[in-house]
């Protein structure tokens, strides 16, 4: 694999250094050992941001870009329209369970309209957190997800479903615009 040439003023190329602690990086994964202990306390904060430090360092990530904006009502109404989803998936996977009928699954393609990684990462991660439905294959190359879906009897519920997926990306692209930076522009 060739390294990545960082550009200098003067027109010669370098190879390109990032930083093995990233605040970003470092913040997440404050957040994810604060979750994990259930508590926030001066040690444990502190003791987070040395796990995260190390895990840094251990494990280094290439950078981070976070090219996006942050729209708080898009936001609101990502959260709200999530909280409805989960909540009427879930009363629906507990009459499939209850019915005792036969059900019939399906694996569903969707192909997102964004290229983004993290968009797709959000998406998919969403979406496994609905009952019923889980990512069993993500192909970054196409930026197709494939998810397992419980009880879809026809090909109109198999459109119905990529059809909502595809709307909770337009949510996500809403509530987290790209920069405009030549990079990918959310519509």
């Amino acid at each position: 694999m060739s390294p990545v040439l960082h550009t200098r003023r003067d027109g010669t190329t370098r190879p390109a250094r990032h930083r093995a602690v990233q605040p970003p990086a470092v913040a997440g994964l404050t957040l994810v050992w604060l979750a994990l202990w259930g508590d926030v306390t001066p040690l444990l904060l502190v003791g987070g941001v040395l796990v995260a430090v190390m895990v840094c360092l251990v494990f280094p990530l290439p950078p981070l870009h976070l090219s996006f904006r942050v729209r708080p009502l898009a936001l609101v109404a990502l959260v709200g329209r999530f909280i409805v989803d989960v909540v009427r998936a879930s009363v629906e996977v507990s009459s499939v369970v209850l019915r005792r009928r036969q059900v019939s699954n399906a694996v569903v393609a969707v192909d997102l309209e964004s290229s983004s990684d993290l968009m797709m990462t959000l998406v998919a991660s969403m979406l496994s957190l609905v009952p019923g439905s889980v990512v069993v294959e993500a192909r970054r190359s196409t930026h197709t997800l494939f998810l397992h879906v419980i009880d879809v009897r026809d090909e109109e519920a198999v459109e119905r479903f990529r059809q909502e997926a595809l709307a909770l990306e337009q949510r996500l692209l809403r509530a987290f615009p790209a920069r405009a930076t030549g990079q990918e522009e959310a519509s």
